[in-house]
């Protein structure tokens, strides 16, 4: 059996290397098991809004995130059919410490991350290791992995399962993934192509009842993001070849050639477990909740999740604070993704998709008419602070 360590994470996504990161820096012994031999760099997320930007600053991120993201402070809302637009070109109230949203993949994020954890004392990184089983006692947890050497066993007083959407921490828990999946499948791609020159703003929604994408600038090179939806019945095998005749509609001029770099097919849920604690075992991100991508709650609710159960957990650990602070992170957090998080995420979703001729025109013009509103700033911060929740209470 392995040297035993305070906390046990399992899955080194963003949301798993953030909260082991936190808890490192609170000086808890972790260890970090992923089954994958390296970070996972398919497309997924890829815009951090300044609430995330906060926790990452608050964890000696943000001189990294600042050298890699491109830095930007408008969106546009398309009305595919009609090419018509309406912008915000400034979402951010004055005086806001984080005056933009920073642009970057997921994988990037979990590099910087996984830099500044491994430079901790107590940090120790697993890649290759499949959780096979895991059995609780009063004083900790023993999780069964398999390894490219075979077998071994990890003793942890804590586990946090940060392994997606379809996590083995949430299944060997016992615990359902109450909610529904979407009808489509979602596929992101990453494309060079020069959006800019047809006027888009660096984060861009492409409102239509089939086409309907996202369409946002990736880092500092010149890469952009297109995410679109598909029917699912539609063979997987075959998503490649149908981006082309996809891009047709999506891009504004097929005159101008294009670079298709990577693209990753994927399922989309709204989901979420019926709690987020058992015993030692803890659930964040995926683990705990899925939403669909658009409007971006899904990974800037994990990463919220990964501060507080940092500073809950690692409160606990050192002794600061009795263990019912978990249950309230647990309960808390399940709070906000259902109420808040969830549902922006599919209103967001219906506004791009919707099928109403009458009620996409409404949207748009509702958008055109209060988009550089002083009011809006305001309501963006109010939900800024609905999405963060209250503060673990250590």
């Amino acid at each position: 059996m392995s040297q035993d360590v305070d906390v046990a994470v399992v899955g080194a996504g963003p949301v798993g290397l953030l909260t082991a990161l936190g808890l490192a820096k609170a000086g808890a012994s972790v260890t970090v098991i992923e089954a994958e031999p390296r970070i996972n760099d398919s497309p997924r997320a890829a815009v951090y809004f300044p609430t995330t930007l906060k926790i990452l600053d608050r964890l000696g991120l943000l001189p990294d995130v600042l050298e890699v993201a491109f830095l930007s402070k408008s969106f546009c809302f398309h009305l595919l059919a009609t090419r018509e637009v309406a912008r915000i070109l400034d979402t951010f109230p004055p005086g806001s410490p984080y005056p933009y949203n920073a642009h970057f993949g997921q994988h990037v994020l979990a590099q910087l991350v996984l830099k500044h954890f491994s430079a901790l004392p107590g940090a120790d990184m697993r890649w290759s290791n499949r959780l096979v089983a895991l059995a609780q006692d009063a004083d900790g947890a023993v999780l069964a992995v398999e390894t490219p050497n075979g077998r071994d066993e990890i003793r942890a007083r804590w586990v946090v399962g940060t392994d997606g959407a379809r996590s083995t921490v949430r299944g060997l828990l016992n615990l359902p993934f109450e909610g529904h999946t979407w009808p489509e499948r979602f596929v992101a791609t990453n494309v060079r192509y020069p959006f800019e020159r047809f006027g888009y703003e660096p984060a861009n929604m492409l409102a239509d009842a089939v086409n309907w994408a996202v369409t946002a600038r990736l880092g500092k090179e010149d890469l952009w993001r297109v995410t679109y939806a598909e029917d699912a019945e539609l063979p997987e095998a075959g998503t490649g070849n149908r981006i082309a005749e996809r891009y047709k509609v999506l891009l504004p001029d097929l005159t101008v050639p294009y670079e298709v770099v990577q693209y990753s097919p994927y399922r989309v849920h709204e989901r979420c477990a019926p709690t987020f604690r058992v015993g030692r075992a803890l659930l964040a991100g995926d683990a705990a909740h899925a939403c669909n991508p658009c409007g971006g709650m899904g990974l800037t609710s994990g990463v919220i999740d990964a501060a507080a159960l940092g500073d809950a957990l690692g409160a606990v650990v050192a002794g600061r604070a009795p263990e019912s602070v978990l249950d309230f992170y647990a309960t808390e957090r399940r709070r906000v993704f259902l109420e808040v998080c969830s549902p922006v995420a599919t209103d967001f979703k219906r506004r791009m998709s919707e099928k109403d001729p009458a009620r996409q025109r409404a949207d748009f013009e509702e958008f055109r008419r209060d988009a550089n509103l002083p009011e809006r700033k305001s309501l963006m911060t109010a939900l800024s602070k609905l999405v963060e929740g209250q503060p673990m209470p250590v």
